[in-house]
């Protein structure tokens, strides 16, 4: 079953950041998933649906119709100052320069000064002195913790929006559901967007972001408005998806989770990350670090593993080839492959494409193979099951 890639209520799940608490905080959408019938857990501090019925239902619902997402469990927070943009230049590894029109959305991650993963986040640029960043749930306060306490010499306020909700739309036919959903101004605003790129309409912010392979959309709303567009989606036969879901859709798109495919101990360089960093010429923290990484060639690094057969793969799975031992940071069974997969961190040597084997059960040795990600994009399957590769 897939429901077990995240382990029953009260265990690790397998796949999905989690902290404990006595009692996690509810989103503006709780009352809406319980009266769903949802199966509730602990996600970050939050009560969060792990699913409605049938994560798998789901799952296929998102790669083939569409489906959304209560995603405001995750933290906007606003940066906004004369030095906004050199504060932000100065914080994260990728390089907001490269945001030049309002709405533009930028990838990338905040890095301590060993160079390891405090968080990944998106950053908007919404105007000259005024950043919108969205960061995870479980590292929230320790982000805002840290922003606040670089703020030094720079002229900027740190402030978080608790005030918001956000929701997730996405599949092959979440714009058309758009249409009906959206108020007018909110659905033109979505219309004149590239992906990457979001939008006011009113107070409202639409993006056409996501975590899942599939095209479609995210809104940042007032928390008092959430519930209402929430029904209006449902109403449009857009299918309610939880965290099982979201974390075998992500995995199937090659997206890191932050707690399993990186974190503080390791940096962008060793988790497939290498793309968001743009050193150039300016400072930033955990540069110095990433430098000397670099010079001496990284040791690690994040790819993809699919089994050849029967199983599941599943984080924390020790696996071998001829380079050495790795580790999986994240597994699950693949319901678009029917094939187990996940992304793993191998010795530097290892190359896509390398035969491997997994501990299963015990005594049980699973065949695999490395292949680099993203597995499924937009319903496509990306590799070759027979060959397991490109």
């Amino acid at each position: 079953m897939i429901v077990d890639t995240l382990a029953a209520v009260g265990r690790e799940p397998l796949c999905v950041e989690r902290e404990i608490s006595l009692m996690g905080h509810r989103t503006p959408l709780y009352e809406e998933h319980v009266k769903a019938g949802a199966r509730m857990v602990d996600f970050g501090g939050f009560d969060m649906p792990l699913h409605y019925g049938s994560q798998i239902a789901e799952h296929h619902a998102v790669r083939r119709h569409a489906g959304i997402f209560d995603v405001s469990h995750m933290r906007a927070v606003e940066v906004q100052g004369a030095d906004a943009r050199p504060y932000l230049r100065y914080l994260l590894a990728n390089d907001v320069d490269k945001l030049g029109v309002p709405g533009k959305a930028l990838y990338g991650c905040l890095l301590n000064e060993d160079g390891g993963v405090l968080d990944d986040l998106i950053v908007y640029y919404l105007a000259p002195d005024w950043f919108r960043l969205v960061v995870n749930a479980g590292p929230a306060e320790g982000d805002i913790a840290w922003l606040r306490a670089h703020t030094g010499r720079f002229a900027v306020a740190i402030t978080p929006r608790p005030d918001l909700a956000m929701v997730a739309v996405q599949g092959p036919h979440a714009e058309q559901a758009a249409a009906q959903a959206l108020a007018g101004g909110e659905y033109e605003a979505l219309m004149r967007l590239a992906p990457f790129q979001g939008a006011f309409a009113g107070d409202t912010f639409v993006a056409r972001t996501g975590y899942t392979g599939e095209a479609g959309f995210e809104v940042l709303i007032d928390a008092r408005e959430v519930a209402a567009l929430w029904r209006r989606f449902v109403a449009q036969g857009v299918v309610p998806a939880g965290l099982g879901a979201r974390d075998t859709l992500r995995l199937e798109a090659g997206m890191n989770l932050y707690g399993h495919d990186m974190d503080a101990t390791v940096s962008p360089l060793e988790s497939g990350l290498a793309w968001t960093v743009s050193l150039g010429d300016r400072e930033f923290i955990g540069r110095a670090a990433l430098v000397r990484e670099r010079e001496r060639g990284v040791a690690r690094r994040l790819t993809g593993v699919v089994l050849r057969g029967p199983g599941v793969v599943r984080s924390g799975q020790g696996l071998r080839g001829a380079w050495g031992p790795g580790v999986v940071t994240s597994g699950s069974f693949s319901p678009t492959l029917s094939r187990g997969i996940g992304l793993v961190r191998v010795p530097g040597a290892a190359a896509d494409g390398d035969v491997c084997e997994l501990a299963g059960r015990p005594g049980q040795v699973l065949e695999a193979r490395l292949v680099a990600p993203p597995f499924v994009r937009q319903g496509r399957a990306l590799i070759d099951l027979e060959g397991e590769g490109r």
